[in-house]
């Protein structure tokens, strides 16, 4: 903890006393104030001043103490920089009773809250101040641009305007009497703190001694000779080795004008500059030299960054940098206080360079950050990550910070730095190791944007997850070996030295057949890395062998190397990732926190970087397993597994435009520069086979008089056969009125043709289809409020070449004229159809090959948000400070009210408590609707502070609410606790206001159970109780039930249960920090009504991807073993919904009602099968995964109908042609859909009669023999 800072000479026994307390954010000018605070004891006696940083206060009980004890004995108060409520909140109090008992309080560059506290002499804020308060606002930074109007972006000229208009105004009040006088003063402090030099801070506090030092302290009045500020460059050049260290010349740089250096342009902060506290910055400048590279060290004033690049980094249309790194922590243009994204991707867009954004530690000390498994604060993970990768910013990563108490080590690498004693011993201290990456990645940047593409050598990853399934080379919605193949032809065409493979098929051979038999692999073996050489060079063998056991280990080997999966394409590689290691291992899966890669693993990255020496890593398709690796969340050390593993190598990331939580963790741990990729085209179900019978018989029946009754009743029982052989439900009693049940009939099949499927995978360097075009944009022009005749005329017209002003007088015949959201809606779809016709994606990929500025683009689904496209750019998601927002809030509470009533309408009930799974994607692509609707469910809301940004929680009171508040238990990703902890934090403070609110029981279920859970154990807390937010322990991942399912080594259902409770069972409190809570947690399970979950994503279904059931499908099963715990044998499984939020105003289902739907309209359906399987190979794992997703949700919640499997079995495997068909394309994927049939039969999921059964083994034998037959030869 950085010491309050104070000095003060041996004053006599008369000599008056004055205490002169500093409360700042900027913990960066402690020794500034500590210098002038000896001056200032020279040259006053008896005056003390003390310095006290937020940051401090914030971690620390006894600094807080401290703070608070030297503002109730102060005599004159300096507040700068609290606009944080974790900041000014815990000091306001103390502020506001000292405020009437001190000569002067001079608030500056704050909050409202603690602005208004300036008490200077005549001017006193709160109570005669709005004008002034409206001036404050004009100094105010904004991302609106005050000349036009427009919210594109302020000019960069905005800033020093300000700053000219700051400085102005003290001479223009001079002569003024009066008040005018102290509020020249309050300016003049706003200028000296902003040119905060030593000089600077010492005559601050002279001004102000000499203005309002009363009592017996007023003869300090006139020993106080106050000089003006200093005025220094607004925008300027600093190196440790030019001469005063700071200049306004380019040739004043040391080697400038050298051409042989590439040249690297850095961002500092003039604040840090002026207070002499630059160490952090010197050991960048001196690495990137010491590497080559020439350095431009340029400042400017304000939060605007873009004065010093526009004089010292362009030239002419070009740029005089080959990479630009901002050492600021915070946005380009806007700082901490606000971003302006427009405004900086146009900026950095002109550059057209990298764009790095490292940062120093400035809310914790590098030894907490070290020692932590978190690694960054929620409020750094926000400020210093998240917001400048709106920017474009790529690398995120720590290179110093505040240092450790003297004589504290550092245990974030094994260099084990230890932190001196002394003067400045509180300055930024430089992590020496992180500095080294960080120019280390900088170089490898700039040397690939030098490098000719002849000359560059590329190794392209693909995924083979999980493994022994038919997988390699699959990546969610993509058709990766066509996609890989274009990407290699484009590659040869711009000039990189590929050999071609023939064909797609040749590419796909080549990499999974090759030599693979003679190793007895999966894929061709491209290297053998020798045992011997493995153990030579693994830096951190000892900790892999802790886990895995002596090299080489038992994965890719055969016991005397260590195998390297791909095939070699001339200057490309194309590699396979090993697997994560522990899959169909039962007890790592159930109580793997996280350890070190396998040999293979480790090794595979180590023959990238220094065997193969690649130029560049393309990892290919969503998503792989190196930025899962152990580690901290955000922050990353030299501890941390990803980091070790991609080391410096420059690393692109082809990523679905879909998901942009899990694309963040792979830039933020990973070291990823996104390109993002369309997810498929999208269509309507429609009907098939025996469906259109139905339909059609539905209709004559509807069509039919009362004269044609006979005729009616025997199309109602053909009606209720059609219905009954493709199992659909109608009621037993064959004399009721089959009106009522006909009508949910049709409902039914009106649901299911109209539901949304994505046709087939993407495809890289390929345009979507004129149909697929038209498919898209009539359900895009659906979502925007377009629907029926007028969508598909217009479309129509649209995907045949209509221009815009051709489409709006079609527009203005068809639809009301005038409406300018109409005409928005038009232009967005003209602009749609525009951009899927054009390949942005590849051009975006040779981009970032070549070491260039990658846009930014939004993550979500394009049906929900137009400005997906185009695809192609550098993804990222929200700025946490904006979430939930205000549409989200809304939005949670129409989605709350909606599952209430359903359930009510299942159940004639409230239910008491709601078990609810909350994903960071699906909250990154809504704006946080899924937990605005687990606040709604609690009775609460967001608390937003001053400047827009979420600070907390607060309840709706129950007369507002109008129903009970309802009991929530969460279960978040290990996604969402990395990149939204601030709505951690909100939504466990939430629970804990429920609890502790005094309301009727009846009316507050939180409180009522927390109540009986303080009741059961005695001795614990409300804020124990209250405890309602849980997920993994940081570093670690999913529930590994899907592991468990897919590997098939479980024996009964209640291990997998386990499973969730051992790697969920993690409480998070107001403080965001995980506990292990069993007993709350078993609590809060056995009082769950329902469990739900939302369907956010329209690519996506229950039975798409082993997420679902691996989260929702494992805490249901935990929540029936709670009640079996508390109630034995009466125990009752949870009803499970899902929240389906893809259409319209969305819809909640039974979870047995939701896989009936996507088995029909998928699986089952030929255009969707049929779509899949024109990508081959990896079209048959996408409907083995499919079946295997089905039976997890069986095995988790016993809520799958027998006809599911009956009828996958009928179409894919009973169907000897299918069989034949999927059995060519991917015979390991193949065999394993029979098995997982036999595997439901076994585990009692499906009784199949003994034909159907018969047939089923016999067939599954076949592909077996099959699959044995093409491994003929494999050891065994």
């Amino acid at each position: 903890m950085p010491k309050p800072t104070s000095a003060g000479k041996q004053a006599s026994s008369n000599t008056p006393r004055m205490s002169v307390v500093l409360l700042t954010m900027d913990s960066h000018l402690a020794s500034a104030a500590e210098s002038a605070a000896e001056r200032l004891a020279r040259d006053l006696p008896g005056l003390h001043l003390q310095t006290h940083s937020a940051s401090a206060w914030r971690d620390s009980d006894k600094a807080l103490a401290a703070c608070l004890a030297a503002v109730a004995q102060a005599d004159l108060v300096i507040v700068t920089m609290l606009f944080m409520e974790d900041h000014f909140l815990p000091v306001l109090d103390a502020l506001q009773a000292r405020r009437d008992h001190c000569d002067a309080m001079v608030c500056i560059m704050s909050a409202p809250q603690v602005t208004q506290l300036t008490r200077m002499g005549k001017l006193v804020m709160g109570r005669e101040s709005s004008g002034l308060m409206a001036l404050l606002k004009k100094l105010r930074p904004s991302a609106k641009n005050k000349d036009t109007g427009s919210d594109t972006g302020a000019p960069s000229s905005a800033g020093a305007k300000q700053m000219a208009m700051l400085r102005r105004l003290p001479k223009l009040l001079r002569f003024i009497p009066g008040t005018a006088q102290d509020l020249r003063l309050f300016f003049l402090t706003m200028r000296y703190w902003l040119a905060g030099s030593e000089h600077n801070i010492e005559h601050l506090v002279k001004t102000l001694v000499h203005r309002y030092a009363q009592g017996p302290r007023e003869p300090l009045r006139a020993l106080a000779q106050p000089e003006d500020p200093i005025e220094y460059p607004e925008v300027g050049l600093y190196h440790p080795q030019m001469k005063n260290r700071i200049s306004e010349q380019l040739s004043d740089l040391p080697g400038h004008g050298r051409k042989d250096q590439p040249a690297v342009g850095l961002l500092l902060l003039r604040s840090y500059l002026l207070a002499g506290n630059t160490a952090h910055y010197d050991a960048v400048i001196h690495s990137l030299q010491a590497r080559g590279l020439r350095v431009i060290p340029a400042f400017a004033s304000g939060l605007d960054a873009r004065p010093a690049m526009d004089r010292f980094f362009k030239q002419g249309t070009g740029a005089k940098i080959q990479s630009l790194v901002s050492l600021t922590g915070f946005s380009l243009v806007g700082g901490p206080a606000y971003n302006d994204a427009s405004a900086a991707e146009v900026a950095l867009s002109e550059l057209d360079v990298p764009y790095i954004a490292a940062h120093p530690l400035e809310f914790q000390s590098i030894e907490q950050w070290g020692d932590s498994t978190r690694g960054l604060l929620p409020v750094e993970n926000t400020i210093m990550v998240a917001i400048p990768e709106l920017d474009g910013s790529i690398l995120p990563m720590v290179y110093g910070g505040r240092p450790g108490p003297a004589g504290e080590t550092c245990h974030g690498c094994d260099k084990r730095c230890t932190f001196p004693s002394g003067p400045r011993s509180q300055d930024m201290f430089t992590c020496s190791e992180r500095t080294e990456m960080l120019t280390a990645r900088v170089e490898r940047l700039v040397r690939l944007r030098d490098k000719p593409r002849a000359d560059r050598k590329l190794a392209i990853v693909l995924f083979n997850f999980p493994p022994n399934a038919g997988s390699v080379g699959t990546a969610a919605y993509l058709s990766v070996f066509q996609s890989l193949f274009n990407t290699l032809q484009r590659l040869s065409l711009e000039g990189y030295q590929v050999t071609l493979p023939d064909s797609v098929d040749d590419l796909r051979n080549r990499l999974l057949h090759g030599n693979a038999s003679q190793y007895g692999t999966q894929a061709n073996v491209l290297h053998a890395i020798d045992t011997g050489h493995h153990v030579k060079h693994e830096r951190w063998l000892n900790e892999i062998e802790a886990q895995w056991g002596p090299a080489p280990g038992k994965h890719l080997t055969n016991g005397q190397s260590i195998f390297v999966l791909g095939a070699d394409f001339g200057q490309v590689v194309v590699t396979v990732q090993p697997g994560f290691g522990y899959e169909g291992d039962p007890m790592r899966l159930l109580f793997e926190t996280g350890c070190a890669p396998t040999h293979a693993f480790s090794a595979f990255y180590r023959y990238l970087r220094d065997d193969y020496a690649a130029d560049a890593v393309l990892h290919f398709g969503t998503h792989g397993a190196l930025e899962f690796m152990p580690g901290k969340q955000t922050g990353l050390s030299a501890q941390c597994w990803p980091d070790r593993l991609i080391g410096a190598l420059p690393n692109i990331y082809l990523y679905a435009a879909n998901n942009p939580s899990e694309g963040a963790l792979a830039k933020r741990r990973g070291a990823a520069t996104l390109v993002s990729y369309l997810t498929p085209s999208l269509t309507h179900s429609g009907l098939y086979k025996e469906l259109v019978s139905l339909q059609q018989s539905i209709e004559r029946w509807q069509q039919m008089g009362p004269d044609q009754a006979q005729d009616r009743d025997s199309l109602t029982t053909l009606i209720r056969e059609q219905a009954q052989s493709i199992d659909l439900s109608v009621p037993a009693d064959q004399a009721a009125d089959p009106t009522a049940w006909i009508e949910q009939l049709q409902n039914q099949l009106l649901e299911l043709e109209y539901a949304l499927i994505p046709e087939g995978l993407h495809v890289m360097g390929q345009a979507p289809t004129r149909e697929q075009r038209l498919g898209t944009l009539k359900v895009m022009a659906d979502a925007m409020g377009l629907t029926g005749a007028q969508n598909a005329s217009l479309m129509e017209a649209l995907v045949d070449g209509a221009s815009e002003v051709q489409l709006n007088k079609q527009f203005s015949t068809e639809l009301p004229a005038g409406d300018k959201a109409q005409a928005e809606t038009l232009r967005q779809l003209v602009r749609s159809n525009r951009l899927l016709g054009e390949d942005h994606e590849m051009q975006g990929l040779m981009r970032a090959l070549d070491g260039r500025y990658l846009q930014p683009a939004p993550g979500g689904d394009l049906i929900r948000n137009a400005n997906v496209l185009p695809t192609g750019r550098n993804l990222h998601g929200l700025d946490p400070f904006r979430m939930p927002s205000a549409f989200a809030v809304r939005d949670g509470m129409r989605q709350a009210d909606k599952l209430l009533a359903r359930y009510q309408q299942d159940h004639q009930a409230l239910p008491e408590t709601v078990a609810m799974v909350l994903w960071g994607t699906d909250n990154l692509k809504t704006e946080g609707s899924p937990m605005a609707q687990a606040l709604a469910l609690m009775g609460a809301a967001p608390r937003f502070d001053s400047y827009g940004r979420l600070a907390g929680a607060q309840l709706i009171p129950l007369a507002e609410l109008g129903r009970p508040r309802i009991d929530v238990v969460i279960t978040l990703s290990g996604i969402f606790r990395d990149l939204l902890p601030m709505q951690i934090r909100l939504l466990a403070e939430a629970a804990f206001l429920a609890a502790s609110a005094d309301e009727p029981l009846d009316q507050n279920f939180v409180r009522q159970h927390a109540l009986t859970y303080l009741a059961e154990h005695e001795g614990s807390t409300m804020e124990c109780a209250a405890l309602r937010v849980f997920g993994n322990t940081e570093g670690a991942y999913g529930a590994n039930v899907n592991q468990l399912i897919d590997s098939s080594c479980w024996e009964n259902e209640n291990e997998l249960g386990d499973a969730f409770t051992q790697r969920k069972g993690f409480a998070y409190g107001r403080e965001g920090r995980p506990v292990r809570n069993t007993a709350v947690l078993q609590s809060a399970l056995a009082s769950v009504s329902l469990t739900y979950q939302n369907l956010d994503s329209v690519e996506l279904g229950v039975t798409s991807i082993d997420t679902y059931f691996d989260t929702l499908g494992g805490i249901s099963r935990a929540v029936l073993q709670a009640k079996h715990q508390r109630d034995g044998n009466a125990a009752e499984a949870p009803p499970v919904f899902i929240g389906d939020q893809t259409q319209g105003e969305g819809v909640v289902r039974s979870l047995t009602e939701q896989v009936a739907l996507e088995t029909r309209s998928r699986m089952l359906n030929p255009k969707w099968h049929e779509s899949m399987l024109q990508h081959g190979y990896e079209g048959v794992r996408q409907i083995e995964a499919h079946l295997t997703n089905t039976m997890g949700w069986s095995a988790t919640t016993g809520q799958v109908q027998p006809w599911v499997y009956q009828q996958l079995a009928q179409t894919f495997v009973l169907d000897p042609a299918m069989r034949e068909r999927m059995a060519q394309l991917n015979p390991t994927a193949s065999a394993k859909v029979a098995n997982r049939l036999l595997e439901a039969t076994r585990r009692q999921y499906w009784q199949p009669d003994a034909e159907t059964m018969t047939a089923l083994l016999r067939a599954g034998e076949e592909l077996e023999d099959r699959l044995e037959g093409i491994q003929e030869g494999l050891p065994a």
